[in-house]
């Protein structure tokens, strides 16, 4: 399978839920301290209603493994950067996204 991106920062494997895309496309053009955002797996979940949320959870090698939830789904999303906990979810709320 090719890998598409776009930006050449969001590397697209699968589909993304609905409004997680212009939100990931907005946090990269506005944090050049964001390396690459990489979707994960989508998952079906009862409570992802309304406006998109997303939490940051746990660090990785290269940065923080963050959940979106939106449409009735949850989708993890693989973020590389150097920024902290507290300045990737400020980030995240400055670009449209709802604290989870």
């Amino acid at each position: 399978m090719r890998l598409r991106t776009a930006q050449n920062r969001l590397k697209v494997e699968h589909s993304i839920i609905d409004g997680v895309r212009a939100i990931l496309e907005d946090l990269l053009a506005s944090n050049p301290a964001i390396r690459s955002v990489i979707p994960g797996v989508i998952r079906p979940v009862r409570d992802a209603r309304g406006k998109m949320k997303v939490r940051v959870t746990v660090p990785t090698q290269n940065g923080w493994k963050a959940i979106a939830l939106s449409a009735g789904a949850r989708q993890e999303l693989f973020v590389s950067t150097d920024l902290s906990k507290e300045d990737l979810e400020a980030a995240f709320e400055k670009a449209g996204a709802s604290p989870a």
